[in-house]
């Protein structure tokens, strides 16, 4: 009855038989690109799909409508649909293979779980499963894999699967032979057109035209215009960012007032950083590039900028919201990973991690101890403990003081040093400029000069590499310092908020924010009798842009 199957197919008589229909919408990937991507809204962006010839846009309903008509009309029974949409025959994604190594394939569960079905002979509704039947061989696969796979079903198992337009024959050894040829053909088309897409998006870049889906927050529609309302919120980001506000207090403040991401969802720590890190933000043109570690199997895209031929950042076609100068200090302020913020990854007190004990010159993190109940003390109350020799090899155990004390002691310790800074912040008249930028602008023409040598073969690789490493490591030193330098430009013209009076209002994690870019330590002495003040116990040492002190006890 099975080899009767595949041959009753060859003649076009499927009397009696049970028919399932495999429609898929046929999109294929556009290269992603970063600008125009909502980066507030996806830690990835996904690719774009399209359809990319007058085939491709039949839909479901008409696939499934003309396979049905031609298995009725040949005395068959149409009993089952498999929908695939959104797929492409063609695009491979990165898996793991059997043997643990990395591997790219097309990733088809639907045309799969077909095959199996046909191979079983029983339908997902539980009906009878004759042969399989697509509109054309594009609907069954553009890979030659997928292919053999469909093959093997035809031989081995003795299932036909058929098209309705006659140019995919696999039920003859001559029809797979011109199968596999066609296939191969279609592939080198699909690979021919991404190569096209690729070709005209990095034209679209070195153009500087903006391309992507959803606009970024910030612009209008059209991707060029500043939005006025957002833009105006996205100043206000960065000036926080470079007068030390803490992202989680900045995200506070755009949920008070109410400011919404481009899909109408609250801001979060990551949107925040990913939009302060686009290019977009200076003017210049982005792109995404996708990195992959063989050794992990993983992905990981970042966002680069977009160079002409002669090494010099493209300027992308759109109103730039602040300098390059600001945006180069908000990277070195961010860093170029996602690494957490101060005080994001908040412990329940305030000062795990910062408070040290200082008997003996001990220096070992104090630890949370709850109140014994016989101690009377309030629901809650704790010490912070310095470990025993015992349970840490830096602790000498000898010292004790109360939490709620000391976290209260220490807020005035941060709140009296934030005002003295910002006291000498107003005091300033007008920041100083940056002594280092002809110091700057002279390395960046020696590397200029060096890579033109190079071009020239007037001097040798060693050399060049050389003198390379020096300047770009000069150059990196002087971007830092002038870096910090406009960060200090800007704390020193924002107006600070009164810490002592918002104190209360602000989260944890707001306030050890402060507490960490205040204090290196807080040390602790022992207790020497009773009713020593708290305070008089502590020992700040501050931050500095000088380096770190200790203040006198």
């Amino acid at each position: 009855m099975s080899d009767d199957l595949v041959s009753r197919a060859r003649r076009g008589d499927l009397e009696g038989q049970n028919w399932a229909g495999l429609v898929r919408m046929s999109f294929e990937p556009e290269i992603p690109d970063a600008d125009g991507r909502d980066a507030s809204e996806t830690t990835q962006a996904q690719p774009l799909f399209r359809p990319m010839t007058g085939l491709d846009i039949k839909g479901r309903d008409e696939q499934e409508k003309d396979a049905r008509k031609h298995v009725e009309k040949r005395g068959g029974t149409y009993v089952y649909t498999y929908e695939e949409p959104d797929t492409s025959a063609w695009k491979r994604k990165r898996v793991r293979l059997p043997n643990g190594e990395i591997g790219y394939r097309v990733i088809r569960p639907v045309f799969e779980g077909a095959l199996d079905d046909l191979k079983r002979g029983i339908a997902p509704n539980g009906k009878r499963l004759d042969g399989v039947i697509v509109t054309d061989i594009d609907r069954l696969t553009r890979d030659n894999r997928h292919l053999e796979d469909a093959i093997e079903v035809v031989q081995n198992f003795h299932r036909p699967i058929i098209d309705i337009t006659g140019t995919l024959d696999l039920l003859t050894d001559n029809g797979r032979t011109v199968a596999r040829i066609v296939v191969a053909t279609k592939n080198q088309q699909s690979a021919d057109t991404a190569t096209r897409v690729a070709r005209k998006h990095r034209a679209l870049q070195q153009a500087g035209i903006p391309t992507g889906g959803r606009r970024p927050f910030g612009w209008k529609e059209d991707k060029r215009t500043l939005d006025p309302y957002e833009a105006k919120w996205l100043r206000q980001m960065v000036q926080w960012l470079l007068s030390g506000k803490p992202i989680s207090a900045i995200i506070n403040e755009l949920n008070k007032a109410e400011v919404k991401t481009v899909s109408g969802h609250e801001w979060s720590r990551m949107a925040i950083k990913q939009v302060m890190r686009n290019p977009r933000l200076c003017g210049y043109r982005s792109r995404q590039v996708l990195e992959f570690d063989p050794e992990t199997g993983s992905e990981h895209r970042r966002i680069d900028i977009v160079f002409d031929d002669d090494g010099k950042p493209v300027m992308g076609q759109w109103e730039p919201l602040i300098s390059v100068t600001e945006w180069e200090a908000l990277t070195e302020l961010l860093g170029a990973n996602s690494a957490p913020a101060p005080g994001h990854n908040t412990r329940k007190s305030l000062l795990k991690g910062t408070l040290r004990c200082n008997k003996n010159g001990c220096g070992a993190v104090m630890r949370i101890t709850k109140a014994p109940k016989h101690r009377n003390r309030p629901e809650g109350y704790f010490y912070y403990t310095c470990p025993s020799s015992g349970s840490s090899p830096s602790g000498c155990g000898g010292t004790k003081i109360g939490g709620p004390e000391t976290d209260k002691a220490a807020a005035m310790i941060v709140i009296a040093k934030y005002e003295e800074e910002a006291a000498k912040r107003q005091a300033t008249a007008a920041p100083q400029v940056w002594s280092g930028e002809a110091e700057l602008t002279r390395v960046r023409e020696d590397i200029a000069d060096l890579k033109q040598a190079r071009k020239e073969r007037k001097i040798t690789a060693a050399r060049y590499f050389s003198f390379l490493a020096e300047s770009e490591a000069d150059e990196r030193r002087l971007l830092a310092d002038r870096n910090r330098s406009l960060r200090a430009a800007h704390a020193a013209q924002d107006t600070p908020i009164d810490l002592a009076a918002e104190w209360e209002g602000l989260t944890l994690a707001e306030k050890r924010a402060y507490v960490e870019e205040t204090l290196v330590a807080l040390l602790v002495s022992p207790a020497v009798g009773r009713g020593r003040p708290v305070r008089e116990r502590l020992k700040p040492v501050f931050r500095d842009k000088g380096g770190d002190s200790a203040a006198p006890s």
